[in-house]
């Protein structure tokens, strides 16, 4: 009996290491795993560029860290984005993107909303509260509040902008020379809502200021850009686009289909952002809306964010690459309305993290592009966006 207890004992001991490893190892390798920067010699930056990196607006319309089981109040050894590396990388505004739904096998082609998600395994490998392993809405409200305790942990560096004045307050202070970063929170698809758009208040109230409709899969507000058919708006879909046109939101066009996007350029009269894609005249892939609609979507006073990983640029994703990709957006729909949209930390492999921005102002004057073109496309044109649109 004695050695049948000790047998019990010693397997318990066993799956309970067992467990212990999953849960504090697991994550961080799948993490570790899945935005990966590409091992690179330093990029190039000349004094020229490092000086009007220092004097100008840089930001970011689209990164997932929070997704993460990362303290993003200290510099991270793995992934792209956390505070410190931002203010290495002179960042002044980054959006900080809550995903909460991520179908396995996720590709660009096709995707039910039936199949298994990957956040919810991720909820509950990273021991997220109970709450959010079976709410979507309680995975942006999670979020939010790890997005909220940074701000606390870092008051005198970071801050979270709610408000065109916190926005104003913010540009005042790096115009006066300090390096406070600022964090505005959105999400990956109003899936998050649950189909009630009393989530919507409390997404607002958790300091959620700009809702992506969609992520890889139709949901109940329409279609996705990877779903099943194309399809437009739902009615639930158009009452939420012309109640985030109402309030003080950005809305984000990334991830929905052609049909959703034509829909809400009939229904409203806001700037309007795609807030992480390529270009088709640069990469032809259905990732990459068509030029003639990235202009329509531009000519709303938008802005279009260009990300730096593989599927949206087909080929160099080093800085240089990515110049020359902003270079041709500029061509397709003018220097106002460009931004960048990393996607950073959004399960996307980089040749460069957030500290090392500096060298993509060097590649973009590289280029050929003019001091003021830079200073556009790296932060004035997300600005001028949020200006008009926050309250």
């Amino acid at each position: 009996m004695r050695i049948l207890q000790w047998l019990l004992a010693g397997l318990l001991g066993i799956l309970v290491l067992a467990a212990l490893g999953f849960f504090t190892l697991a994550p961080g390798l799948v993490e570790e795993a899945r935005n990966a920067v590409e091992p690179h010699d330093p990029y190039p930056v000349s004094e020229e560029a490092r000086a009007l990196h220092r004097d100008m607006v840089v930001g970011d319309w689209h990164a997932d860290p929070l997704l993460w089981n990362r303290d993003l109040s200290e510099r991270g050894e793995r992934g792209q984005v956390d505070i410190p590396r931002l203010m290495e990388g002179g960042v002044t505004l980054q959006v900080f993107t809550a995903v909460t739904k991520s179908p396995a096998g996720q590709n660009y082609e096709s995707n039910s909303a039936e199949t298994f998600d990957n956040v919810t395994a991720l909820a509950v490998g990273q021991l997220w509260p109970m709450r959010t392993w079976t709410s979507l809405a309680e995975r942006a409200l999670f979020q939010a509040e790890k997005l909220a305790r940074v701000e606390e942990t870092l008051p005198e560096s970071f801050r979270i902008i709610r408000s065109r004045a916190d926005l104003d307050e913010l540009l005042a202070d790096r115009a006066a020379g300090g390096t406070m970063v600022g964090g505005l929170l959105g999400i990956e698809g109003a899936h998050a809502l649950e189909g009630k758009l009393s989530t919507l208040d409390r997404l607002e109230q958790a300091g959620h200021r700009l809702v992506g409709l969609h992520h890889f899969f139709d949901n109940e507000l329409g279609g996705s850009l990877h779903g099943q058919g194309n399809q437009g708006l739902t009615p639930f879909g158009r009452e939420v686009v012309a109640e985030v046109a109402a309030r003080g939101l950005v809305l984000d066009l990334a991830h929905s289909s052609p049909a959703v996007v034509e829909e809400v350029l009939a229904l409203t009269d806001i700037p309007l952002v795609v807030s992480h894609t390529g270009i088709q005249a640069h990469c032809d892939v259905k990732r990459n809306f068509p030029d003639e609609l990235m202009r329509r979507i531009a000519a709303t006073g938008g802005t279009i964010g260009i990300g730096y990983w593989a599927d949206v640029a087909c080929g160099d994703i080093t800085p240089a690459g990515i110049a020359r990709m902003i270079q041709v957006a500029i061509e397709v729909v003018g220097e106002d309305h460009v931004s960048l949209g990393s996607d950073f930390d959004g399960s996307v492999a980089t040749a460069f993290d957030t500290s090392e921005l500096p060298a993509l102002t060097h590649a973009l004057l590289e280029a050929g592009l003019s001091e003021a073109q830079v200073r556009k496309v790296m932060g004035e044109n997300m600005v001028r966006v949020l200006r008009a649109r926050l309250r």
